[in-house]
């Protein structure tokens, strides 16, 4: 399984990502991860793109596709992939397909997790974190804790500020006009697959192993 998720914040990428990773044995592989393990270890290419970081720069496309180019290099990752959110601009894509093609990799599919505005809102507006452990909870879920503390650590949850409602409804407008050229690069070349993701169930998931051609490689 080589394939690249893209949906809008919210939308379950990661979730399903780290089930079908466990599920297969391979890897999930998310820019914000590598950033952070390369940043923490100081490696070479940390070292870089703490640079960036700490003047407020994006990093560079190179320095992501390069990170992308070792992590693919790793055990899990021959044996398959998800790329969970990138690329996230046509520039990072096209970088990627000449990447991917000196590996004589062809993905399976770009997956577009499809879920309505309404229905983002309300999953993340409903979010609270935990500030002393960074457990996460919903409001809208039925484990939420009734007297609104956190239950590993007993602190009080709170709302993020980029989680408030007319905060995630800019973040979706941004999102919506940042991502549509690279949803028709996609579209364009045939490899763009929608799945309806306004269920939180694994019926996400089951639509995700199908574009696989229902393939079980978990034994």
């Amino acid at each position: 399984m080589r394939m690249i998720f893209l949906g809008p914040p919210g939308a379950g990428k990661g979730t399903q990502a780290v089930k079908l990773a466990s599920k297969y044995g391979i890897a999930h592989i998310s820019t914000g991860d590598m950033l952070r393990y390369h940043v923490k270890n100081g490696t070479d290419l940390g070292e870089k793109a703490k640079a960036y970081m700490d003047s407020g720069r994006l990093v560079p496309d190179d320095l992501i596709i390069e990170m992308v180019k070792e992590r693919l290099e790793e055990e899990d990752a021959k044996r398959g992939f998800i790329l969970d959110g990138f690329p996230r601009t046509v520039n990072q894509a096209e970088a990627l397909e000449v990447l991917l093609k000196s590996k004589d990799i062809t993905l399976d599919a770009v997956v577009l997790f499809d879920v309505d505005e309404e229905t983002l809102v309300r999953r993340l507006s409903g979010r609270r974190i935990c500030p002393n452990c960074n457990a996460i909870y919903n409001v809208h879920n039925s484990d939420y804790p009734e007297d609104g503390r956190c239950k590993r650590c007993g602190n009080g949850l709170i709302q993020r500020d980029d989680d408030r409602p007319e905060v995630v409804r800019r973040r979706l407008k941004v999102y919506e006009e940042e991502t549509a050229p690279l949803l028709d690069y996609y579209r364009n070349k045939g490899s763009l697959i929608s799945v309806d993701a306004s269920s939180e169930s694994d019926a996400v998931l089951y639509a995700i192993v199908s574009l696989y051609g229902g393939k079980d490689d978990s034994n």
